[in-house]
C-alpha cells in the first residue's frame, strides 16, 4: 500500500496540509492577478451570491473556472473521473468555446454543490454513460461566457470595440493595432466583471473547432503512469489512524462476543477494537497493523431470525434452477402487435431458456473511505463515488447533520463499473465515520480484497423464456421474452416498485429489429443476494440472451444470422449502415467454420446492442485450443451520433471488449452454504492479458443525438462470441460463462 504524500485538493505543497474545503477555496482563490471565478469566495457567501442571481445551471461562470496569471486554466469538472476520460473531455469541450488548449487545463473533481448540477435531468451523476451527452451544449456555453467577459476586460484595457477583438488559443488579439494581450494578464480585470446572460454569446460553428473531434491526449495520463494520481485510498490528513474490517460472515449477521479481545488489543499499533452493526472494526497506527489484528479477532456471530439475514442454505445454482421453473406470464414491459395471433399464424415455431450469472464489480481499487470531524462541526469525507450530492446527502441523513456541514471530497476512482452508488452494507464511509467519531481522530478506514468481495454488490441473475413462431421462409413473425429475475434498482430499494423496473428488461425491449408480433414481459423474483448496478446494467446480460436466441432462430429458419439482421432491419438506414460497417471491418462476413493461417479451425458470431443512446455492432472470431474459447479478433462498429475525442472513444471499446469477453469466458460471482465462494481473484477468475483479443475499431459520426461511450461498446461482445462457438462446434450457448461448457 502507496503511503506516499497526497497531492489533492486538501493539500497544496509536498506536505500534506491540514485545510477544510473552505480555507482550501480561499487559499486557492488568492492567487495575485488570477480570474478566480467563484472559487475564491467562501463557500456560504458564494451561494448567497447565487440565490440572489438565479443562472440556469453551467452557466454560473464562477463555479467552474480559475484563469491563473500563467493563463493556464483550473476548470473544476461536475463529473468524476474515474480512467473514462472525462478531464479530458471536458476541458475539450470548454477549451473549444473559451479558445483555450485543452493542454493548458488542470481539472479537478467538483465538490458538491448544486452549481454542478449541469445535466439534462437537473442530476448529477457521472454513470449511464451521460455525462457528455446530457452537458455538451451547456459546457460548450460555459466556455462562451468566460470567453465573452476576458474580450470585454481586453476591450476595456485596449480602449477599442469589443467586435474588433478575437481570440486565438489562450490570447486576445486587435488586428488594427497588432497589440495582444493573454488571458493572464486579463484575469484580473475580467475577474471583477458581471457574467452574461448565457444568450448573449454564441456558439462556433462545428466546422471551426480546433479540438472537439480531435484525438486530444489524455490530461491524467502522465499523473497516473508516475504514480502521482491520488485515490481514496492514497489520501492523508494530520493526525490520521487507520482501520481495517471483519464482516460478519452472512448479511444480516451481528457480532456478539469477542473471544480473544484483550489479546488483540494487545497487538502492536492497535488503538481500539469496536463493533459496528455487521462487522467489528479494529483502529490502529497504520494499516497492516489494523488488519493483522482484525483478522486474529475470534468473533460469535449472532444470527437473527428476520427476512435481511441471507439464508444459511442459499445456493446460486438451485437459485437459478429455480428462476427457470418460475410460473406466471410476468408483466408487460413492452408489446407490439398481437402475439397469440402471430404464433397461430406461424409455420413454426422454437422456445428455449437462457440464463445469466450474478457478477462481482471486482474493480482494482477496493472501497476506502476518510472520515474527519472538524472543530467548526463540519465532516469531511474523502470517498471514491459517482454522486457527491447524493453521498451528501445520505450522509446528512445517516449522521443528522445538515448537508452543508458535510464536505464531500470525490478524488480519482479506480474504476467505474457502477460500484460507487449509495448501497446499503456495501460501503466503507459509514464505518469509517462511526469510527472517526468513536475515536476523535481522522480514521482512514481500507476494506481488504476479502472484505470487499464478501460485501460487494452484484449484478443480477435471471432466467429468460424465449419463445418465437417463424413464417414460412423462416423469418421472425412473433417473438416473446419474459424475464424472471429482481432487476437492480428493484435489488437496492429491496421491493418491486409501482412500475417495472426497466433497468431488468433494457436489452430486451426498445429493439429495432421489425418483428410484427412481440411480447416482453417480467416475473419479479427476490432473491438474498445484495444487488447493483454493472456496467451497461440489463444490457450486459439481456443483450447477450437477446442476440443469442436471435441467432438460434436464425438457425432454425435456415438463414445467414448477419442476412437475417439485416432483413430485419430493412429500413433503417442507420443501423444498416452500422451491421455492413463491421462486415467491412472485418474484411467482409465470413461465419465459417475455416481454417485461419496458423492452422486452426475458426468461425465469427456477429451482434447488436443500442445501449444508452448509441448504436454497436460486434463480430468474434473463434478457436477452441485445449478445450477452452480463445477469442481471437473482436471487430467493433460503434455509432455514438458524435464524438469528442476519438482516441478516447477506441479506449473505451478496448476496454469494454475486455470486460466483455471476461464475463462471457470467465467471470462467475457464485454462493454456496450463504455465502460467496470467492473471497479474491484466486477464485473470481478474470480475464487475463494472455486472452484478450486484438482489437479493431470504426466510429460512425451518423449526426444522430450524441449517444455514451462508456458502456455501449459492452454489450454485443458476449452474444457475439457465444454466436461464434455454437457456429464453430455446434454447441447453442445458452448461458454464461463459457468455462462452464465442455468443449473437448
Amino acid at each position: 500500500m502507496r503511503e506516499q504524500p497526497a497531492l489533492s485538493e486538501f493539500s497544496l505543497g509536498e506536505e500534506p496540509a491540514n485545510l477544510s474545503r473552505r480555507r482550501f477555496l480561499l487559499a486557492s482563490g488568492s492567487v495575485a492577478g488570477a480570474l478566480v471565478l467563484g472559487i475564491g469566495l467562501p463557500v456560504g457567501q458564494a451561494r448567497a451570491q447565487a440565490a440572489q442571481q438565479p443562472l440556469p445551471p453551467g452557466t454560473r461562470v464562477p463555479a467552474f473556472l480559475e484563469i491563473r496569471p500563467d493563463s493556464s486554466v483550473r476548470f473544476l469538472s461536475p463529473f468524476i473521473e474515474g480512467g473514462q476520460g472525462i478531464f479530458t473531455a471536458m476541458a475539450q469541450i470548454v477549451g473549444e468555446e473559451l479558445d483555450a488548449d485543452p493542454a493548458t487545463f488542470v481539472v479537478e473533481n467538483a465538490p458538491a454543490g448544486d452549481e454542478y448540477k449541469v445535466m439534462e435531468s437537473g442530476m448529477r451523476i457521472t454513470g449511464g454513460s451521460q455525462s457528455v451527452r446530457t452537458s455538451y451544449t451547456t459546457m460548450r456555453r460555459l466556455g462562451a461566457l468566460a470567453r465573452h467577459m476576458l474580450l470585454q476586460a481586453a476591450a476595456t484595457a485596449l480602449a477599442v470595440p469589443l467586435a474588433s477583438l478575437r481570440t486565438e488559443p489562450g490570447r486576445i488579439v486587435h488586428d488594427a493595432s497588432g497589440q495582444t494581450l493573454t488571458y493572464g494578464e486579463l484575469a484580473s480585470r475580467a475577474r471583477d466583471l458581471p457574467v452574461p446572460p448565457a444568450d448573449a454569446v454564441s456558439l462556433k460553428d462545428p466546422a471551426q473547432f480546433r479540438w472537439i473531434g480531435k484525438p486530444v491526449k489524455r490530461l491524467d495520463a502522465w499523473e497516473k503512469s508516475t504514480g502521482q494520481a491520488v485515490y481514496t485510498i492514497d489520501c492523508r490528513v494530520d493526525d490520521m489512524l487507520h482501520a481495517a474490517v471483519q464482516h460478519a460472515p452472512r448479511f444480516g449477521m451481528t457480532p456478539g462476543a469477542l473471544r480473544n479481545e484483550a489479546q488483540v488489543r494487545a497487538m502492536k499499533g492497535v488503538h481500539s477494537v469496536h463493533r459496528l452493526p455487521d462487522a467489528v472494526a479494529v483502529v490502529a497506527e497504520r494499516w497492516w497493523q489494523a488488519k493483522r489484528a482484525v483478522e486474529a479477532i475470534q468473533v460469535e456471530w449472532l444470527a437473527p431470525s428476520d427476512a435481511g439475514l441471507m439464508p444459511a442454505n442459499f445456493s446460486s445454482d438451485d437459485f437459478a434452477r429455480s428462476l427457470a421453473n418460475e410460473p406466471g406470464d410476468g408483466q408487460e414491459a413492452e408489446v407490439k402487435g398481437d402475439l397469440t395471433a402471430g404464433m397461430s399464424a406461424a409455420k413454426t415455431t422454437l422456445s428455449a431458456t437462457y440464463h445469466s450469472q450474478y457478477l462481482n464489480h471486482a474493480q482494482l481499487e477496493p472501497p476506502s473511505a476518510l472520515a474527519r470531524f472538524n472543530a467548526d462541526g463540519t465532516l469531511e469525507l474523502w470517498i471514491p463515488n459517482q454522486a457527491p450530492e447524493m453521498f451528501q446527502g445520505e450522509v446528512a441523513k445517516r449522521t443528522g447533520l445538515d448537508a452543508s456541514k458535510i464536505l464531500i471530497h470525490s478524488p480519482l476512482l479506480g474504476g467505474f463499473f457502477g460500484r460507487h452508488f449509495v448501497y446499503d452494507g456495501a460501503m466503507a464511509w459509514p464505518q469509517a465515520v462511526e469510527l472517526a467519531k468513536a475515536v476523535g481522530r481522522p480514521v482512514k478506514l481500507i476494506w481488504s480484497r476479502e472484505e470487499e468481495f464478501l460485501r460487494d454488490t452484484h449484478r443480477p441473475m435471471a432466467a429468460v423464456r424465449f419463445r418465437a413462431g417463424l413464417d414460412d421462409e423462416g423469418y421472425p413473425l412473433a417473438l416473446e421474452a419474459v424475464s424472471i429475475c429482481e432487476g437492480p434498482t428493484e435489488g437496492i430499494s429491496g421491493k418491486q416498485g409501482d412500475k417495472l423496473d426497466p433497468t431488468a428488461t433494457e436489452g430486451l425491449t426498445g429493439k429495432s429489429y421489425n418483428i410484427p408480433h412481440v411480447r416482453i414481459a417480467q416475473i419479479y423474483k427476490k432473491g438474498p443476494v445484495k444487488l447493483g448496478y454493472w456496467r451497461s446494467v440489463g444490457n450486459s446480460m439481456n443483450d447477450f440472451l437477446y442476440e443469442c436466441f436471435l441467432d438460434e432462430m436464425a438457425d432454425h429458419g435456415k438463414l445467414d444470422p448477419f442476412e437475417l439482421r439485416l432483413r430485419l432491419l430493412k429500413g433503417n438506414a442507420r443501423l444498416t449502415t452500422l451491421l455492413h460497417a463491421v462486415a467491412d471491418l472485418s474484411g467482409g462476413w465470413n461465419p465459417g467454420p475455416y481454417t485461419a493461417e496458423d492452422g486452426s479451425r475458426r468461425a465469427r458470431g456477429v451482434a447488436m446492442a443500442s445501449p444508452f443512446g448509441t448504436e454497436a455492432a460486434a463480430i468474434a472470431e473463434v478457436s477452441i485450443e485445449n478445450g477452452q474459447v480463445r477469442v481471437h479478433r473482436i471487430w467493433e462498429a460503434i455509432d455514438p451520433g458524435s464524438i469528442v475525442n476519438p482516441a478516447i472513444v477506441e479506449a473505451q471499446v478496448n476496454g469494454a471488449v475486455a470486460l466483455g469477453l471476461s464475463q462471457v469466458l470467465l467471470e462467475e460471482a457464485q454462493f454456496e452454504k450463504g455465502q460467496p465462494v470467492a473471497r479474491n481473484f484466486d477464485l473470481y477468475p478474470i480475464l487475463p492479458p494472455s486472452r484478450m483479443a486484438q482489437v479493431e475499431v470504426r466510429i460512425i459520426e451518423s449526426g444522430a443525438k450524441m449517444g455514451g461511450i462508456g458502456e455501449p461498446p459492452l454489450p454485443a461482445v458476449p452474444p457475439a462470441v457465444a454466436n461464434a462457438v455454437y457456429r464453430l462446434t455446434g454447441q447453442r450457448i445458452r448461458s454464461m460463462p463459457l468455462s462452464r461448457y465442455n468443449f473437448t
